[in-house]
């Protein structure tokens, strides 16, 4: 499979990658830094990055704006990315072949070649292994390729806390780290939050409800998000925090938008991305998202939640 994306790749003068929307460090990560591994390999062919941008991960990527004649004849690659529906920047259809290389389940199959491995931590983790495969036929590693692919692996891994953290992930973070890029100023533009977003977390740990069979929430309405002075895509980077509460199994956080109530769920051993399905999302067995149109639904899910723990 890594040998016929490299070929396709070779094929085209023109070379397009998406993500996801609402990216994350993994979404910035295995795309751009699978567009500078592109741009060593290649120097000659038009590589570019598109999609919206993430004001919070601008430190680690800005992408390209470019016109729909672009697509006409170009190779279109969407990374980190389970459904057509999450593809940000629809345009991607207008490209002439479509490659799809992801880590989450295999839901919806999409586009023309697809190399999914739900065994891989992240799918930046994936795009350094097909440049250690395929170095031998002419890919190239960079240093800010490396930064980028680090970034990714250390975002969706935890910090490498996650149970989707091998000994691969390991020994490719080794090897990543070897290139020149600060590691210390990108865990610092990764981690650091602003003082507001530090004061909504004190609220989340003292406001959370979790019950005894240690399933438990988080609700966030827009009137708590204008106290805080925060954004909806703010308050989600603080779902992750509730994993320290002893006897936790598994959660929900609901953050309310202007057009939905985005659900944010994790678990530390109940499968909770069967759940997500159910309202509009996916993702991992332990890390999903869903998006709910009312608050009615937040009961809805808190049960399938609890029912998942149950069982498990």
């Amino acid at each position: 499979m890594k040998e016929q994306i490299l070929e396709k790749i070779k094929q085209y003068e023109t070379i397009i990658i998406h993500r996801h929307v609402r990216p994350d460090p993994d979404a910035y990560g295995s795309q751009g830094g699978l567009a500078e591994i592109l741009k060593a390999s290649f120097p000659e062919k038009n590589i570019y990055t598109v999609g919206k941008e993430e004001e919070t991960l601008n430190y680690l990527r800005r992408l390209d704006e470019i016109s729909n004649d672009v697509y006409q004849g170009a190779l279109v690659i969407v990374t980190d990315t389970a459904n057509e529906a999450r593809i940000c920047d629809e345009r991607y259809q207008l490209g002439d072949f479509i490659i799809k290389i992801d880590h989450h389940p295999n839901e919806e199959p999409y586009g023309d070649l697809l190399w999914v491995d739900t065994t891989a931590s992240s799918c930046s983790e994936m795009i350094y292994e097909f440049f250690l495969e395929m170095k031998d036929k002419g890919l190239k590693m960079s240093n800010e390729a490396a930064r980028l692919l680090y970034a990714g692996i250390v975002g969706d891994t935890g910090r490498f806390l996650y149970p989707s953290t091998t000994e691969k992930t390991f020994a490719y973070a080794s090897e990543l780290i070897k290139f020149q890029f600060d590691r210390t100023e990108l865990f610092d533009r990764m981690y650091e939050l602003p003082p507001n977003l530090v004061k909504l977390h004190g609220y989340v740990l003292q406001n959370f409800e979790m019950n005894k069979n240690g399933v438990a929430s988080m609700v966030i309405h827009k009137g708590l998000l204008e106290e805080f002075d925060t954004r909806p895509s703010d308050a989600s980077q603080l779902v992750s925090t509730l994993g320290d509460v002893k006897g936790i199994k598994a959660w929900a956080f609901f953050i309310e938008e202007e057009d939905q109530i985005r659900v944010r769920l994790r678990s530390k051993g109940p499968v909770i991305n069967t759940i997500a399905r159910r309202y509009n999302g996916g993702g991992h067995p332990l890390a999903a998202g869903a998006s709910i149109y009312s608050w009615d639904e937040v009961d809805h899910v808190m049960k399938d939640l609890e029912e998942a723990c149950k069982n498990y």
